[in-house]
C-alpha cells in the first residue's frame, strides 16, 4: 500500500487484469511478444485510514481468481515496456461510483471519498521490434482514459480544481458586426447554428429585442442543442424546392398523413418520447406500494414502440457510443406519459466493409479513414458489446436487429465515381415498452404552479457536451476535440436504479407523486428542464448549484448543458414530495430539486431563469423567455436537383466478373459462396449471444430458432405480461434495403416497409396489417448531390401512397441528415469522402393474438412430422431485377434495376392468406425472401432444422443455364418460402383463394431429405445444378461471426462453436423430464387448504443494480407463496426483518454492476455490517427456512458461505472462460438421488436433462479460492446438483457452448449439504410462464400454462407444507 505524505492518496496493487488467452490476443494487435496486466486501485480517503478501516478495505479489492500468471514481466524478460491506464482526469468512471457506493455501504462513508480503478500493463517485445502503428489505441479507450508511460498523479486526479467561469459573448465589441460575433462562436462553440438562427439569435439580443443585452455561453449552447437538426428535425419541417418546382408538402407532414388516414389503435403519436399503442387487457405485476406484496391488477396493457439513433457518437467511440445509444432509447420508454417501463429492445448496426485480418473479401475496398473515426471492424468489435452491455446490465432483453456492410464505388457519368458506404455508420436502438392505461397521456394541466422540478439520476460529469450539435453535422465539419466531447458514457446500474424509482411511483396508480417526466438526451438539462416547463405551459426558476455534479470545476455552462447519461426530468406534485424522497432513498437513486414551476402573471410572458448562488458577477446565467428559447426562426427551405444515374446492369451469368472460371457449377458455387460471406447475409451469431434475450421472462421468440439455436428469426415476440395463462403479446420486425436507394429510393423505402411486414408476419397478429405500426427511421446526407431529392422521394412513396394504401400509420421516427464522412488523408493530404446511402430503416410493431403460435425458419425433419414439401409463394409476378442484391455487391455491382411491391393488393391479400394460415396451424416453418435472395431462405430454413432440402426450379425458370439460375436463386424481389406437410397441400392454397390467386403466385419447389442426408440440393428438369452439404455452407454463412468472435473473445471457445456446425449427427437441445409439469407436486391438505390459509412468505431479495425479481416473484406467486419485494436496505436500516420469511430468493441481474467481481459488493454489504450479517446468519440457521440464490443472486451465495451452514466448500463464480457475456439456451442435468436429504426445490426432477437460459458474464465454477477442494470432489458429494450437458450423451461437458462457461464438471449450480440452499448460475424463473421459451417441442401445450421450469417452485412450496 503506498500513501502519498499528506496520507489521502492511497494505491493499491489488485488482481490480475488479464488472462493467459486475453493478453496475447491483446499482443497480437500490438505486435509483443505477450502482454499483462494487475489492476491498481487509487483511493482518496478524507483522513488516515485506522486499521479496521483499512482491513475493510482490503476485503473490497480482494476479487478475481487469476492465480497462474504473474502481473508483470521483470526487465530480465527482454525489451518491457509498461503503461498506465486510468480515467481522464475531470471523469467519474462507473467503476469508481459503484466502487464508491460500496465502500460506504461497508462502513466506510466517513473515510473513503472516492475510489477509482486503473489498469497497469507490461508489454514485452523482441529486441529491435517496432510495435504495430496505433498500437496504443488497443490498450485504451482514447475517450475515457489516460495512457502514459508515468504513474498517475493522483492529487490531479482526485483534485476539485475552482470553477470555470460564465462567458459572456459581446455583440457589440470591437469592428466585428454581431453577426460575425456570433459566427465566430458558433464554430469555436460547435454550436452548428445556420444563418437564419444567428440572424434570429442577433435579433432577439439587440438592443431593441427582447432580450437586450448580451447572450451568455449558456443561453447560446442551450439555443443551439435545443434548436439542433437532431432535436428540432428542421429538414424534415421543411418547405421543398426540387428541380426548380415548390413540392407541395414537408417530409413530416407526408409522415403524419399516415396517422391521419388510419389513426385507429394508436393513442399517442407524435407527442411524446415513443408512440403509444392500444394494447390488450392483461395485468400489471408489481409490488403493491403500502405491504411490498407483489400483486396483479388486471388492467388493459398499453405498448409503446421507440427507435433511435446513435451514429455520430458510435463512430467516435464504439463502445461508449452504442451503450448510450441504448440506454438513451431505454430512458425514452421510460419517460412516456407520467412514467412507464422498457420491456424488450432492437439493435442494428450498417459499417463500411469490415476488413477482417486472415479474411480480407474479393469486394472489400479500403479508402481509408479519418484518424480520429474507429474503423468499421473497431466499431463492429466494441459498439455491439457497449450496446448488450447495457441492456443486458438494465435488464432489457435485445431480441431483434440486423447487421450491413456497404462500400462501393458508384459511377456517376462523365468519368467520374464516388464511393458510398458507412464510414459514419449507423448504431440503431429501439424497442416496446408498456405504460399503464392512466398514465399514457402527459398532461400539461397536473403539473400546478409549485411542482418541484426534480432531476432524478446520475450526477453531471464533463462528458457528452454538445452531441445533439455535433450529431448534425457531417462528420469531418467539426473538430476532432469537439467529437470526442460531445460522446457520453454509460452506467446502465444507476439507470437501473432511476428506472425502480420511476417503476414504484407507476404503481401507484392516480396517485404517483410524478405527474410530467421527460429523459435527459441530447443537449443535456438545458433541453430536457426547459422543454419539461415549455410542455407543461409554466415558467421556472432553476438554481444551478442545487444540481447534482461529480466535477466541481465545471463551468455553469458546462453543468447545464453536459449531457450527462441516466437521469431523467420530472414534475413532482407538492403532496407527493415525501413518497418521492422516500422511494429514492430505499433505491439509493440520486435526485435534486432544481427548481420550481411558476405561473406567470396575465399577460406576462413565461420566463426560464437559472440562478447561480456561487456567482456575484452572473447571479443569472439564464433569464429570457421561453418563446425566445422555443420561438420559430425562418422556416428552412431546402432547394436541391435531383440526380438520376445511369448505372451499369448487373450480368447474371457472372462471366463478365470472373472470365476465367472454368464452368457454370463454379460460376455458382462462388457465387454461392460470397452471397452467404457477406455480413448482411451470414450469421449474426456473434452479435446476438452476447445480449440477455431472457431477462423479464417474457421473451416467446428471440433471434435464434430450433434445437440447434440458429440466429434466423424473423421477428421477435414477447407476452403481453407476467399472467397465468396469457397468450397475447407484441411483436416487433425490422426492414432495410438501402442498397436499391442507389437505384431508387421510392423502391428502397417501400421495400423496406415491405421487408419489415413480411418477417413480422411470423407472428399471429389480429387482424390482417389493421394493428401494425411503423417506426421510420431516415438516415442521408441531405446536402449531397441528388439525396435531397431522393429522401423526398422516399418520404414521399409511403408516406402518400405505399402506406395508406396498406392501411398503415408511422406515429415515430427519427432522422439523422448528416451521413458522411469527410477527412484529408494523413500522408498525400488528398480530400477524400464516404457518403451513405439513403437509408431507410422500418421497424414494424403489432400486438399478437397468441404468442404460441409463432412461425419460425427450422424445418421440421421427415422423422419429426413426416412427409412434407417447400411451397414458394412469388409476390413479384416473375420478376427477378438483381439491382442492390446481395450478389451484385459481392461482384463490386450495383445494378440499374430493383427489386419493388410489383402488387401492392396482391402485397396486401398475403396477409389475409397469412392469417388464415395461422388460424388453421398448417404451416411447419416459413422464411420470407430477402437479402441473399431464395437460396439463402433455403439455406437459413435448412440450418436451423439441421436437415437437407432437394430443390426443383423447374416452374421458378425455363432453362438451366447459369444466367437463368443466378436470376432465380439470388433476386431479393417479395416472396416467402413455407413448409407443410404433403397433405395439407391443397389447403395450404386454398387460404390463398382472395389472391386470386394469380398464375404462378404459389409453386411447389422442393422436399426435405431424411435426416442423414444433409445436403442442399437444386435441380433443373432432373439436371444437377448445385449440391453441397449442410456442414459446409452453414460454415461459409457463419465465417464472419466465427472470424469477429475469435478476434473479440476467447479463440480457442470459438474455434470450438464453429467446429460444432460440422456434427450432422447433434440431436439439437431436447426436454427430457421424469416428471409431469403439470403435476404441481403439492400434498392434497396443502391444495384443499390453500385459499383459505395465509400463504408463507418469501423475500424477493434485491440489491441496487438486480434486474430479474419481477419473474422471479411472479414464479413464487405462481406456486402458491405471497412474494415480498425486499430491497437490501430494508434489512440494513432495520425496516424489514427476515425472521418474518419462510424463504429468501435472490434475483439476477448486476448488482453495483459487478464492480469487485459479480455478487461481491452485494456480499459484503452483508458480511461487513453487523446487525445485517447477523439477521442473514439467523436466516440462514434457521431450519424451517429455504433459499435460492440464481445467477447475480447465486454469485451472492456464493460469497456469503461462511453464513450458510455446510456450504464452506463451495466454489466462487468467475468470468466465463470465453471472456465474454454468454447469453445461450444450455442444456443442464438435475441430480438429487439421495432421498435422505433431498434438495428442497428438484422434487421428482432427478434424472432428467432440459434446456435452461444462461445469462452471464461471470459464471466459471473456481475452487482457486476453496482450499483442498477440487470440482471432481465436490461433485461426489453430491454438491452439484445442476450441471452443464452435451447435447448427444447428456453428460457433463466442457466443450463450448453446451458448456458456456468453462465450469470444471461442468458445474451450473451448488446446494447445501441438507437441500435448503441452491444456488445456480441459468435462470430456471424467467421460463416459468407458459410458451415462453427459445424454442419448445411441439407438443409442449400438454404441459399448460406453467413450463416445466415451474417444478422447482412447486417442489418449495411443497417442502414448506
Amino acid at each position: 500500500m503506498v500513501a502519498s505524505n499528506e496520507q489521502t492518496y492511497l494505491a493499491i496493487p489488485g488482481p490480475v487484469a488479464f488472462s493467459k488467452s486475453r493478453g496475447r490476443a491483446i499482443a497480437l494487435e500490438i505486435g509483443a511478444i505477450d502482454v499483462r496486466a494487475q489492476w491498481v486501485h487509487y483511493v482518496h480517503t478524507s483522513q488516515p485510514l485506522q486499521a479496521a478501516q483499512e482491513a475493510i478495505l482490503e476485503q473490497l479489492l480482494r476479487y478475481g481468481d487469476i492465480l497462474d500468471i504473474s502481473p508483470t514481466f521483470e526487465p530480465t524478460d527482454g525489451d518491457v515496456q509498461n503503461f498506465h491506464v486510468y480515467p481522464r482526469v475531470g471523469t467519474i468512471s462507473p467503476w469508481s461510483s459503484q466502487a464508491t457506493g460500496i465502500s460506504h455501504v461497508c462502513g466506510l462513508a466517513t473515510f473513503v471519498k472516492r475510489i477509482e480503478r486503473g489498469i497497469k500493463i507490461s508489454a514485452l517485445f523482441s529486441k529491435g521490434s517496432t510495435p504495430e502503428e496505433g498500437y496504443l489505441d488497443h490498450l485504451h479507450d482514447r475517450m475515457t482514459q489516460i495512457i502514459s508511460q508515468e504513474e498517475p498523479d493522483l492529487a490531479k486526479m482526485f483534485s476539485d480544481h475552482p470553477p470555470l467561469p460564465l462567458e459572456t459573448v459581446p455583440l457589440d465589441a470591437g469592428d466585428k458586426s454581431p453577426t460575425e460575433i456570433l459566427q465566430e462562436a458558433n464554430k469555436r462553440l460547435g454550436l452548428a447554428l445556420d444563418q437564419s438562427e444567428i440572424d434570429y439569435l442577433v435579433a432577439a439580443y439587440a438592443s431593441n429585442g427582447p432580450v437586450p443585452r448580451n447572450p451568455t455561453d449558456v443561453e447560446l449552447f442551450m439555443f443551439a442543442q435545443v434548436n439542433s437538426e437532431h432535436c428540432r428535425h428542421k429538414q424534415f419541417n421543411a418547405s421543398w424546392v426540387i428541380d426548380g418546382k415548390q413540392m407541395p408538402n414537408s417530409l413530416f407532414s407526408m409522415i403524419r398523413n399516415t396517422h391521419k388516414k388510419n389513426p385507429e389503435y394508436t393513442v399517442s403519436a407524435y407527442s411524446d418520447n415513443a408512440a403509444v399503442l392500444q394494447g390488450e387487457n392483461a395485468g400489471f405485476w408489481a409490488p403493491d406500494p403500502a405491504t411490498r406484496e407483489w400483486t396483479q391488477t388486471k388492467e388493459q396493457v398499453h405498448i409503446l414502440a421507440k427507435v433511435e439513433t446513435h451514429n455520430h457518437p458510435t463512430a467516435v467511440s464504439p463502445y461508449p457510443g452504442a451503450a448510450t445509444g441504448s440506454g438513451g432509447e431505454i430512458r425514452d420508454e421510460g419517460a412516456v406519459g407520467r412514467g412507464s417501463r422498457p420491456k424488450a429492445g432492437l439493435a442494428g448496426y450498417c459499417v463500411s466493409d469490415l476488413l477482417i485480418p486472415d479474411l480480407r473479401q474479393p469486394w472489400e475496398l479500403d479508402v481509408g479513414k479519418p484518424h480520429h473515426i474507429a474503423s468499421s471492424l473497431d466499431i463492429m468489435l466494441e459498439a455491439p458489446i457497449g450496446s448488450a452491455a447495457f441492456n443486458n446490465e438494465f435488464g432489457r432483453p435485445c431480441t431483434a436487429g440486423y447487421f450491413r456492410t456497404l462500400l462501393t464505388e458508384l459511377d456517376i457519368g462523365d468519368g467520374q465515381k464516388e464511393i458510398r458506404g458507412y464510414h459514419k455508420p449507423i448504431m440503431i436502438a429501439g424497442g416496446v415498452g408498456t405504460v399503464r392505461p392512466q398514465h399514457a397521456l402527459k398532461d400539461p394541466k397536473l403539473v400546478k404552479p409549485g411542482s418541484f422540478l426534480v432531476v432524478l439520476g446520475g450526477p453531471a460529469m464533463l462528458i457528452g457536451l454538445g452531441g445533439g450539435a455535433a450529431s448534425s453535422l457531417a462528420s469531418g465539419e467539426g473538430s476532432a476535440d469537439l467529437d470526442f466531447a460531445s460522446v457520453q458514457r454509460g452506467n446502465a446500474e444507476v439507470q437501473r436504479r432511476a428506472q425502480e424509482v420511476i417503476n414504484a411511483c407507476v404503481a401507484m396508480g392516480e396517485d404517483s407523486p410524478i405527474k410530467f417526466i421527460h429523459d435527459v438526451g441530447a443537449g443535456g438539462l438545458s433541453n430536457a428542464l426547459p422543454e419539461l416547463v415549455h410542455d407543461a405551459g409554466l415558467g421556472a426558476t432553476f438554481e444551478l448549484r442545487e444540481v447534482d455534479c461529480a466535477d466541481r470545476g465545471m463551468s455553469p455552462m458546462q453543468i447545464w448543458c453536459c449531457e450527462a447519461q441516466e437521469r431523467y426530468v420530472m414534475a413532482v406534485g407538492e403532496e407527493g414530495m415525501n413518497k418521492f424522497t422516500a422511494i429514492c432513498k430505499r433505491e439509493r437513486c440520486g435526485f435534486s430539486v432544481v427548481g420550481r414551476a411558476e405561473q406567470s402573471q396575465q399577460y406576462e410572458e413565461k420566463r426560464l431563469v437559472l440562478l447561480d448562488r456561487d456567482s456575484k458577477e452572473y447571479p443569472k446565467p439564464i433569464d429570457l423567455p421561453l418563446s425566445v428559447l422555443f420561438g420559430k426562426p425562418p422556416k428552412m427551405t431546402r432547394q436541391v436537383d435531383s440526380r438520376k444515374l445511369k448505372l451499369p446492369a448487373f450480368d447474371a451469368s457472372l462471366s463478365t466478373y470472373l472470365p476465367a472460371a472454368p464452368s457454370e457449377q463454379h460460376l455458382l458455387e462462388e457465387a454461392a459462396s460470397r452471397v452467404l460471406s457477406l455480413p448482411a447475409v451470414g450469421s449474426k451469431s456473434f452479435l446476438i449471444t452476447i445480449g440477455d434475450r431472457t431477462v423479464g421472462g417474457l421473451t416467446a421468440r428471440d433471434q435464434m430458432v430450433g434445437p440447434w439455436q440458429t440466429p434466423v428469426a424473423d421477428v421477435s415476440v414477447t407476452a403481453t405480461s407476467l399472467t397465468q395463462g396469457i397468450r397475447t403479446g407484441e411483436a416487433m420486425a425490422m426492414g432495410e434495403k438501402p442498397t436499391l436507394a442507389l437505384i431508387s429510393p421510392a423502391a428502397s423505402a417501400r421495400m423496406a416497409v415491405a421487408e419489415s411486414l413480411m418477417n413480422i408476419t411470423a407472428a399471429d397478429l389480429f387482424d390482417r396489417l389493421s394493428r401494425v405500426k411503423l417506426s421510420a427511421n431516415w438516415m442521408s446526407a441531405s446536402s449531397h448531390p441528388g439525396e435531397g431529392a431522393a429522401i423526398y422521394e422516399a418520404v414521399e412513396a409511403i408516406g402518400l401512397s405505399l402506406c395508406p394504401q396498406l392501411g398503415i400509420s408511422i406515429p415515430v421516427g427519427k432522422d439523422s441528415m448528416s451521413m458522411k464522412m469527410k477527412w484529408n488523408d494523413e500522408k498525400s493530404k488528398e480530400a477524400k469522402e464516404v457518403t451513405a446511402p439513403l437509408s431507410v430503416v422500418i421497424s414494424s410493431f403489432a400486438p399478437v393474438e397468441d404468442f404460441k403460435k409463432t412461425w419460425t425458419p427450422a424445418l421440421r425433419s421427415v422423422e419429426d412430422v413426416g412427409e412434407t414439401v417447400l411451397m414458394f409463394v412469388d409476390l413479384a409476378s416473375g420478376y427477378k431485377a438483381l439491382g442492390g442484391s446481395a450478389v451484385a455487391q459481392v461482384f463490386k455491382q450495383v445494378g440499374h434495376e430493383s427489386p419493388d411491391i410489383r402488387d401492392v393488393e396482391l402485397f396486401k391479400d398475403f396477409f389475409d392468406a397469412t392469417q388464415q394460415l395461422h388460424e388453421q396451424g398448417i404451416v411447419l416453418a416459413y422464411h420470407d425472401r430477402s437479402d441473399g435472395g431464395l437460396f439463402t431462405t433455403l439455406a437459413e430454413m435448412m440450418f436451423a432444422g439441421r436437415c437437407g432440402v432437394e430443390i426443383m426450379l423447374d416452374d421458378l425458370q425455363k432453362t438451366g443455364d447459369i444466367q437463368s439460375t443466378v436470376e432465380t436463386l439470388f433476386n431479393e424481389e417479395l416472396g416467402a418460402v413455407f413448409q407443410v406437410r404433403k397433405a395439407d397441400e391443397m389447403q395450404f392454397r386454398s387460404c390463398f383463394a382472395t389472391c386470386g390467386p394469380p398464375p404462378g403466385l404459389i409453386k411447389r419447389i422442393g422436399r426435405i431429405s431424411e435426416k442423414p442426408k444433409q445436403n442442399l440440393t437444386i435441380y433443373h428438369k432432373h439436371k444437377l445444378i448445385y449440391r453441397q452439404p449442410r456442414g459446409k455452407i452453414q460454415q461459409i454463412w457463419s465465417h464472419t461471426s466465427y472470424h469477429m468472435q475469435k478476434l473479440r473473445d476467447n479463440a480457442a471457445c470459438a474455434d470450438q462453436e464453429f467446429a460444432n456446425i460440422l456434427e450432422d449427427t447433434n440431436p439439437g437441445i431436447s426436454w427430457n423430464i421424469k416428471f409431469d409439469p403439470k403435476d404441481k407436486c403439492l400434498p392434497i391438505l396443502t391444495s384443499l387448504m390453500s385459499p383459505f390459509n395465509n400463504k408463507p412468505r418469501v423475500a424477493i431479495l434485491r440489491e441496487q443494480g438486480v434486474n430479474s425479481q419481477a419473474e422471479m416473484a411472479f414464479a413464487f406467486n405462481l406456486a402458491g407463496f405471497t412474494a415480498v419485494d425486499v430491497h437490501m436496505t430494508d434489512i440494513i436500516s432495520g425496516r424489514v426483518s427476515l425472521a418474518a420469511f419462510a424463504g429468501l430468493a435472490a434475483c439476477g441481474g448486476f448488482s453495483y454492476g459487478d464492480v469487485l467481481g459479480a455478487g461481491q459488493g452485494w456480499a459484503k454489504s452483508v458480511l461487513l455490517h453487523e446487525e445485517t450479517r447477523k439477521e442473514f446468519k439467523n436466516f440462514f440457521e434457521r431450519p424451517d427456512t429455504f433459499a435460492l440464490g440464481v445467477c447475480n443472486g447465486c454469485q451472492f451465495l456464493s460469497r456469503l458461505k461462511e453464513l450458510i451452514p455446510g456450504a464452506q466448500s463451495w466454489p466462487s463464480f468467475e468470468r466465463n472462460a470465453s471472456e465474454q457475456y454468454e447469453g445461450r439456451v444450455a442444456m443442464v442435468h438435475i441430480s438429487d438421488p439421495d432421498p435422505s436429504a433431498p434438495s428442497v426445490f428438484l422434487h421428482g426432477m432427478h434424472g432428467s436433462s432440459l434446456p435452461i437460459a444462461v445469462a452471464h458474464g461471470e459464471g466459471r465454477a473456481s475452487f482457486a479460492m476453496t482450499k483442498n477442494v477440487t470440482a471432481q470432489d465436490f461433485v461426489r458429494h453430491n454438491l452439484a446438483p445442476v450441471r452443464y450437458v452435451d447435447n448427444a450423451t447428456l453428460k457433463p461437458t466442457m466443450t463450448y457452448p453446451y458448456n458456456p462457461n468453462g465450469s470444471p464438471e461442468g458445474i451450473a449450480g451448488v446446494r447445501s449439504p441438507d437441500g435448503r440452499v441452491l444456488a445456480i448460475m441459468p435462470h430456471p424463473e424467467r421460463t416459468v410462464l407458459g410458451g415462453v421459451a427459445s424454442w419448445l417441442p411441439a407438443d409442449a401445450d400438454k404441459w399448460g400454462d406453467v413450463g416445466p421450469w415451474g417444478r422447482i417452485f412447486y417442489s418449495a412450496r411443497r417442502w414448506v407444507g
